[in-house]
């Protein structure tokens, strides 16, 4: 007969095991941060998705307690990048500040991108910013009504440029043409630095920038503002009027965003750890500040990251059938 006190003993070592197990998730997951976090960025140093990537790294890094790094990973419009975080171990160490581009856009216009919305956890929205719409000075118009008149007058005469074929400058532009009755034709150039030297030199109409891209040309007088993107003004340009303030582009509302998201599945309390501290970040002076410089609004604590998407995508999906985009 089996003796009953170390029968005992037996089952209750055995009990102290399986609850070590159970608990070693949660105690990994109460422990996070506990080594450097990674944010990928899906273009070179430098363009605006990079500058909001490496503020809100900093920020992070300072609120979390460990050292947050910027990997950039160029290529596809963002779309390697974002892959490389869709495929990373939901851990809460691989994130990803991505732009409208590659969360929302690359996925409607070309069959070569495989990951989706759902395939990550979206964390938080980070900042907006509006493109504006330009015209090269020899177009001939100062203001929104004058290139209204003079497109509408000459169906196909006149082209716009965007940085690329399926970019949120390429939407924008469409969505001009679509709540205006315009016929444009659209070139598209392979990024922002053609799109620019064409326009400087009179040698293309009109054509849309992200703002602080824009900006330094406005001011020099080089192109001309004709309207914002989005449904109202920018707090970093209020002298530009936006284009939904002209009837014919009343409900012309598209732009630039940049979102913070984790791979599918992140743990709540990982995820909680890090949504909290893009909260503070979003709170804090000198990052507004630095976003405010660049022509960018930073986004309310309380948006829903997973119904904007949502809603985004919506809207995209309904330009890019009209102007019949496919890569």
């Amino acid at each position: 007969m089996k003796n009953p006190t170390h029968f005992a003993r037996r089952t209750a070592l055995l009990c102290a095991l399986a609850s070590c197990f159970a608990v070693a998730p949660a105690l990994a997951q109460d422990a996070f941060p506990s080594k450097p976090i990674t944010i990928v960025v899906g273009y070179p140093p430098g363009g605006s998705t990079d500058l909001t990537g490496r503020a809100v790294a900093q920020e992070l890094g300072a609120k979390l307690g460990v050292p947050v790094v910027i990997e950039n990973i160029g290529g596809a419009g963002g779309s390697i990048g974002a892959q490389k975080v869709a495929s990373a171990a939901p851990d809460g160490y691989t994130l990803l500040v991505g732009a409208s581009n590659e969360i929302a856009i690359n996925k409607l216009v070309t069959k070569k991108v495989k990951y989706d919305v759902k395939d990550f956890t979206a964390i938080g929205l980070v900042a907006s910013q509006p493109l504006v719409l330009v015209a090269s000075t020899g177009a001939g118009v100062k203001n929104v009504a004058e290139f209204t008149q003079k497109v509408a007058k000459s169906p196909g005469k006149y082209s716009y440029g965007s940085s690329g074929v399926g970019t949120s400058l390429h939407l924008a532009g469409e969505m001009v043409k679509e709540q205006g009755k315009l016929f444009m034709a659209h070139i598209p150039y392979r990024g922002v630095a053609p799109l620019t030297n064409d326009l400087l030199g009179n040698n293309l109409e009109y054509g849309v920038f992200v703002l602080s891209s824009g900006l330094p040309h406005i001011k020099s007088g080089k192109v001309i503002a004709l309207g914002t993107t989005e449904a109202k003004r920018s707090a970093a340009t209020p002298d530009i009027p936006a284009l939904a303030e002209s009837p014919q582009f009343k409900s012309v509302d598209i732009g630039v965003w940049f979102a913070l998201l984790g791979p599918a599945n992140l743990p709540k309390p990982v995820f909680d750890k890090i949504k909290k501290a893009l909260n503070e970040t979003l709170q804090s002076p000198d990052f507004r500040k630095k976003m405010e410089a660049s022509g960018s609004t930073v986004a309310a604590t309380n948006v829903n990251l997973d119904q904007y998407l949502a809603a985004e995508v919506a809207k995209y999906k309904k330009i890019v059938e009209f102007a019949k985009i496919e890569e």
